[in-house]
């Protein structure tokens, strides 16, 4: 990608590099993921703010505002693909299968992800992390965007997913991620090529249930997950389309879709030879608490 004035410093594993990518690199190529759809003012503050990698990856969902042509002007170089489906986790999905950087991060276009804690996310994944996850409960963390009602209603459904999946999870329902590309088979999102539904509607993973199933799948994947403090800033322009209580019973919803798979998934291994089981069976996940919860 070529080069931008006023760049601010980070360390020498942000800056793009030749050498061919390797498994866990100690200097990995960083492809930052912004899904987008009617955008277009938000990305023309934010896309500038983002530090020089491998690659930034606009993922349109069938824009009209302009989104694709200012995110081209303001950041030239930037990989423009088109969703192939409907949703937040379509997009995120063929972001994911377009990206060939050793780390994928995940990066909201509405100006609510802070750039400046790209350097904290990678930072825990190259000391040994499998997930970096954002969090806005952890000490150093906060947000302008969570209300006393949505607030309450995230640390319950916290308890519930920490309970059900045996995690520790301070915060289950923020998206600001990133992690390892060579763990994308153990999660087995949704393929980009299945078809829409014939009622022009989404199938299950591709809506905002999305950050939920990513989050029960590290776990169930028995991935090493490390949360980061993170601030959520409110939203630059236009408005969210989330809804506390609808997208609250979604996400209730998700968690136990996503034990019910994980349990039949064990049951299957379980019914293979006694070795098999013994290989494939391991300890529930645990998320590292090097940092007191805020």
């Amino acid at each position: 990608m070529p080069s931008r004035p006023e760049q601010p410093a980070y360390p020498n594993w942000l800056t793009p590099h030749d050498s061919s990518p390797c498994l866990r690199s100690s200097n990995p190529t960083i492809s930052i993921i912004v899904p987008a759809r009617n955008e277009a003012k938000n990305l023309e503050v934010i896309l500038p703010q983002l530090p020089q990698v491998h690659e930034v990856i606009l993922v349109d969902g069938n824009s009209v505002d302009g989104t694709v042509e200012t995110a081209q002007r303001v950041l030239p170089g930037i990989k423009v693909i088109n969703q192939t489906r409907k949703g937040k986790g379509n997009a995120l999905a063929c972001g994911f299968e377009a990206a060939t950087g050793d780390i994928i991060v995940m990066f909201d276009a509405d100006g609510s992800a802070d750039p400046a804690e790209i350097p904290a996310f990678i930072e825990t994944l190259v000391t040994g992390a499998d997930v970096a996850k954002g969090s806005r409960f952890r000490k150093g963390g906060g947000s302008e965007d969570l209300t006393l009602f949505r607030s309450g209603g995230n640390l319950g459904l916290n308890l519930i997913c920490n309970i059900i999946l045996g995690t520790k999870y301070s915060d289950l329902c923020y998206g600001y991620n990133a992690f390892w590309r060579d763990v994308l088979p153990a999660i087995e999102l949704l393929d980009s090529s299945l078809p829409m539904p014939a009622t022009g509607g989404m199938l299950w993973g591709d809506g905002f249930e999305i950050e939920t199933i990513l989050t029960c799948r590290f776990a169930a994947a028995k991935l090493r997950v490390t949360e980061v403090p993170s601030f959520e800033k409110n939203r630059i322009h236009g408005e969210s389309n989330l809804n506390a209580i609808s997208d609250g019973i979604r996400v209730l919803k998700t968690i136990f879709d996503e034990k019910r798979r994980e349990n039949a998934a064990l049951a299957a291994v379980r019914n293979q030879p006694a070795i098999m089981a013994d290989e494939a069976v391991t300890a529930p996940i645990r998320i590292d608490a090097e940092q007191e919860v805020a």
